[in-house]
């Protein structure tokens, strides 16, 4: 019958990829997801440092160099992008490892 909902009909499962350009680009690909992890353990470490009273000092420290890492590794990953889907992570990871930077800076940095 025609015009009627087909209730087999294959499900279309998107291919998630950061090459949506077709080209492979494993260098890019590295430094973005490096980006994000490295943002996303400064943020994480500097909620730690921020809302834990007996968080150490070596918490403090390892966030600020996290967050920095995230942020420079970040920067110039940004300009040697070459697609959108890498662009987003690589930014999604620049802030998160700003926020880890800021707060770690605030509970002594690399002097704690």
């Amino acid at each position: 019958m025609t015009g009627t909902a087909r209730t087999n009909a294959r499900r279309h499962v998107p291919h998630v990829s950061l090459n949506s350009d077709g080209n492979p680009h494993p260098v890019e690909n590295v430094l973005a997801f490096f980006t994000l992890a490295a943002g996303l353990a400064s943020f994480v470490l500097g909620l730690i440092v921020r809302n834990a009273p007996s968080a150490g000092a070596v918490t403090a420290i390892v966030a600020t160099a996290a967050g920095l890492a995230a942020m420079a590794v970040g920067l110039y990953a940004q300009m040697v992008s070459a697609t959108r889907e890498q662009r987003v992570l690589i930014v999604a990871g620049i802030i998160a490892g700003f926020v880890g930077l800021a707060l770690g800076l605030s509970h002594g940095g690399f002097t704690a």
